[in-house]
């Protein structure tokens, strides 16, 4: 196992990289986020040094995968054509 951090986006508000981190967590790959907006006095910092969400290096294709999926995608599911009982 490696110990190896990256940098698996950038976000512009640390609300959006927080909302990603939660996707991640609920996935369960471990993730944190990193933000320099001096505790939210200066939140325009961001645009400077844009808010970071890190992840394992060895997590970092998964998390990708996971944030590139739309919301919306139908999960798998065997197709049922049974109808409803009356």
């Amino acid at each position: 196992m490696s110990d190896e951090i990256v940098v698996l986006r950038e976000f512009l508000n640390e609300l959006d990289a927080r909302f990603a981190s939660t996707v991640l967590e609920a996935n369960g790959i471990p993730s944190q986020v990193l933000a320099d907006t001096a505790g939210g006095a200066y939140p325009s910092m961001a645009l400077v040094y844009p808010v970071r969400l890190l992840v394992r290096a060895e997590d970092a294709a998964l998390a990708a995968e996971v944030l590139d999926t739309p919301a919306d995608a139908p999960a798998e599911a065997p197709h049922d054509d049974t109808p409803p009982a009356a």
